[in-house]
């Protein structure tokens, strides 16, 4: 579902990416998007400040950002084509993180894409992010929780980017970008998983709060059945929590 709520994205094995427009109890198709070569695994709305557009990801490799034009038509705009095998998830970034797209692929690498206005984007690539493929992606809030949305505070210009992937290696990793290495590197590294890591989400705070709460939370699901939460505070620390 778009921001809004207006908009309804779906995608399926039969290639396809469907969008429905939602006004109260109807739903109309409005646009079926054909583009890529194999079954389509996830879709993820851009934010409405940089247009109104989404991407997706499929097993042949490809990750496709599609855009509206002023005329209702749906097209593709760009295609993301660096991996070697199946990509797996994707995920836009808070708006005020940027314009950043994070493809997360069963070759064991991490793609995040950058806009630059114009509909251009250069990536960056983080290898051998898990050893035997990457299922998931999940972007952290662009402030910390107790941040003041005000800007005359010294905290306000303090934009987090930082993600949190998982794998095949039964791994939960936490990724920051670093300015001084024009790269990204791994904050954390969180086990206790037993199986595949199916699964990551990011606990979406108020930067508004007045009072702290943890910095930042994830539940990882896993192929053994149990979902792990991690907190962070000063560090990361896994909680004995199983849902």
């Amino acid at each position: 579902m778009d921001i809004y709520g207006h908009r309804l994205a779906t995608c399926s094995s039969d290639r396809s990416v469907r969008i429905f427009e939602v006004d109260k109890n109807q739903h109309r198709l409005i646009a079926t998007l054909i583009g890529h070569d194999g079954p389509v695994w996830q879709i993820s709305w851009m934010h409405p400040m940089y247009g109104n557009a989404l991407a997706s990801c499929s097993y042949d490799k490809k990750v496709i950002l599609w855009k509206e034009s002023d005329r209702g038509q749906w097209a593709k705009f760009y295609t993301h084509e660096v991996h070697a095998s199946s990509v797996n998830s994707i995920q836009w970034a808070p708006p005020d993180t940027g314009l950043y797209l994070a493809c997360g692929s069963s070759d064991g690498t991490i793609s995040i894409l950058q806009g630059s206005g114009d509909d251009k984007f250069s990536f960056l690539m983080i290898q051998n992010a898990h050893t035997t493929g990457v299922n998931a992606v999940s972007w952290a809030p662009s402030h910390p929780s107790g941040t003041t949305l005000d800007p005359s505070t010294k905290d306000y210009d303090v934009i987090s980017k930082r993600f949190a992937s998982g794998g095949g290696d039964n791994l939960v990793k936490v990724w920051k970008f670093s300015d001084e290495k024009n790269a990204w590197e791994m904050e954390a590294e969180l086990k206790g998983h037993n199986n595949w890591v199916r699964d990551v989400a990011w606990l979406q705070t108020l930067a508004s709060l007045p009072v702290p709460s943890p910095a930042a939370a994830k539940t990882a699901k896993s192929s053994s059945g149990n979902v792990k939460i991690s907190t962070k505070l000063t560090g990361y620390q896994e909680d004995d929590a199983y849902i």
